[in-house]
């Protein structure tokens, strides 16, 4: 039997680039080993396999690995233009000016 651990795990929906312009959205408990494994081959999703290498684009916290699941299907739901125009927008609004002119 596995033991928990005292801490919960955090979990996080990301979206990465591919080599040729597709998105690929996923979950994850470690975002660097992640990636590291999409571009390595040996441990990444399929779909990544031949499109690396693979550039990270965005992460969203959840919750728990259940919000991380439906985040996940909502935003593989979308289109690829407005997830598009989701992430510039969602990226533009983080942005923070400097105001020592």
């Amino acid at each position: 039997m596995q033991q928990k651990s005292s801490e919960a795990a955090l979990w996080a929906v990301y979206i990465v680039i591919c080599s040729d312009k597709t998105l690929y959205t996923g979950i994850t408990t470690n975002i660097d080993k992640r990636i590291i494994a999409h571009n390595s081959g040996t441990r990444g999703a399929k779909y990544t396999r031949a499109r690396r290498p693979v550039s990270l684009v965005a992460i969203i916290e959840a919750p728990s690995k259940s919000a991380a699941l439906k985040c996940e299907y909502a935003i593989k739901q979308c289109k690829k233009s407005s997830k598009i125009e989701s992430l510039l927008n969602w990226k533009f609004n983080k942005i923070e000016y400097d105001d020592k002119d």
